[in-house]
């Protein structure tokens, strides 16, 4: 019964704001429009149609709301119009009762509240759809008292979360068998993914991991600070972390009147998302502003504070490649080139003609190049892509529409702290640092010391495996005989390789004692 009622509450919010002609446009008709009209009084279709699909999304709850913020990132399927106000939609949740929380807490750990924190303020400094937080004291293992910030699960999540997700792929469904226009839209698909980062969400160890991860990955770089997990008193439903005290990115004065340098802040972020994306592959993919502070403390004054890990992104080898040289392609005019890389990744179809996907790229690119470079929008030059792509029904990867969105998210921040930010020669060090590791001297000498322990490990075996073969039938082991002796090929020009590196780094060893020798002698 309850579901039936969540699904009329949906269906008359669909109607209420138009979202039917929305996304049903192939199928309308006008007896289906009175039909709407009388079922949903008082509906008025004035205001443009991504405030009507936001307002909605509001209506609907925190659970809808969060499927609208994952939607926004999709700018690859979604007109810019509704990309952007959807960009708008913001967690506007009421606090749950404190008691609740300290029940979750102590159910965690199977202690009072009292008995693990020297104190803990019941009152929550902030609240989501997901978790809210309480601030607290807690001595660690040394006996040294710290101030912590515990993130408690909003309790009851899982059973709403699925009821509403059961009802998603059902309205998907039907959107996808009833309209041409909104099967392009992969509305299963987008449920799909929106499932996996909500359930992501849930388990707050993961997130307490990814701040960990980001942590050691950022500890030498001295431009921002990530939260130390108190790893005794995490759980999937509390975690509990270092304080952070800093002043939130948006509020421009307060940082102007701390002597923030806000040009170098803008610079800094930055640096600090393309260290993350093509040095680690691994990159926080939720920095809204509402996640960002500035440390004003004398110790690490101007540094970034980073909060909230439930969305993280991550890169392999190849996307990193791909990335890099599609920016770098991009900046010579190279075209040409960004079409080979698109259909050199797999994800066009295998007739796309390289010259129709370089015309459609040119068109694309072609209008930034008359403005100056710090005008060009890096984000938005990777979703203008990404919405050509689609015209060749190119399958764009998760990864990457995660890194559109947190480069929008960056570009937006730093041209707001700096309006004359250049983003392209903040990045252009790293695009060329890792074209340079790709192609150069230090990649054959990495995958060298890779490869190293497993042909290490063969070389005994050969003897062993040429008498097995030689006791084989001889019927089916002529290719197998063939696959070893490429095998020992490839293994004795390994060996030659490494004896020339290391004979020619021993020579230049010598050759530099001989020198320093003779200079002081």
């Amino acid at each position: 019964m309850t579901r039936i009622l969540r699904s009329a509450f949906i269906l008359w919010i669909v109607l209420r704001f138009g979202l039917d002609e929305l996304v049903l446009n192939s199928f309308q008709r006008p007896w289906v429009s009175r039909i709407a009209r009388v079922l949903a009084f008082g509906r008025d279709l004035r205001a443009p149609r991504g405030q009507r699909l936001r307002e909605a999304l509001e209506l609907l709850g925190p659970i809808f709301v969060k499927f609208g913020q994952v939607l926004s990132t999709r700018r690859d399927l979604l007109p810019a119009d509704i990309a952007d106000e959807l960009a708008r939609l913001q967690d506007r949740v009421p606090p749950f009762d404190p008691a609740i929380a300290i029940e979750t807490i102590e159910r965690a750990f199977r202690r009072p509240v009292d008995t693990i924190f020297a104190s803990f303020e019941r009152e929550p400094v902030a609240s989501a759809s997901i978790a809210q937080v309480h601030f607290a004291t807690l001595k660690d293992r040394q006996g040294h008292t710290r101030e912590v910030a515990v993130k408690v699960l909003r309790p009851g999540m899982l059973p709403v979360i699925e009821k509403d997700l059961a009802l998603m792929r059902m309205m998907a469904g039907w959107m996808e068998s009833l309209s041409a226009d909104a099967k392009r839209l992969k509305p299963r698909e987008v449920v799909a993914e929106f499932d996996k980062y909500l359930h992501d969400e849930l388990d707050l160890q993961r997130e307490a991991a990814n701040a960990a991860q980001l942590r050691r990955n950022m500890a030498g770089l001295d431009l921002v600070l990530i939260p130390e997990m108190f790893w005794d008193w995490c759980h999937p439903e509390v975690i509990v972390m270092e304080r952070m005290h800093g002043v939130p990115i948006s509020q421009l004065e307060r940082l102007r009147e701390a002597g923030v340098d806000l040009p170098q802040l803008a610079r800094d972020g930055v640096t600090i998302f393309f260290t993350q994306v093509f040095r680690d592959g691994f990159f926080h993919a939720d920095m809204h502003p509402g996640n960002i502070q500035v440390s004003v403390d004398p110790g690490t004054f101007g540094r970034y504070i980073s909060l909230d890990f439930g969305i993280i992104g991550t890169l392999t080898e190849f996307d990193k490649d791909y990335l890099a040289q599609n920016f770098t392609a991009f900046f010579r005019r190279d075209y040409k080139r960004v079409a080979e890389l698109h259909i050199e990744s797999g994800w066009v179809p295998p007739g796309t003609r390289v010259d129709e996907l370089e015309s459609a790229v040119r068109a694309v690119c072609e209008p930034y190049f008359d403005r100056p470079l710090r005008e060009i929008s890096l984000g938005m030059v990777l979703m203008r892509l990404f919405q050509t792509s689609r015209r060749f029904q190119v399958e764009i990867q998760p990864q990457l529409v995660l890194l559109q969105k947190t480069l929008l998210n960056i570009e937006g921040l730093g041209r707001e702290l700096d309006p004359e930010l250049d983003l392209w020669a903040t990045a252009k060090p790293f695009l060329e640092r890792w074209m340079l590791e790709q192609v150069g001297p230090q990649r054959l000498l990495d995958e060298l010391r890779d490869q190293a322990p497993r042909y290490a490990k063969l070389l005994p075996d050969l003897p062993r495996l040429v008498h097995d073969y030689l006791r084989r039938d001889r019927r089916d082991g002529r290719e197998d005989l063939l696959l070893m002796l490429a095998e020992q090929r490839r293994t004795n020009r390994l060996l030659r390789t490494i004896l020339v590196l290391g004979t020619g780094f021993a020579l230049g060893l010598a050759a530099a004692h001989v020198a320093h020798w003779w200079q002081w002698t």
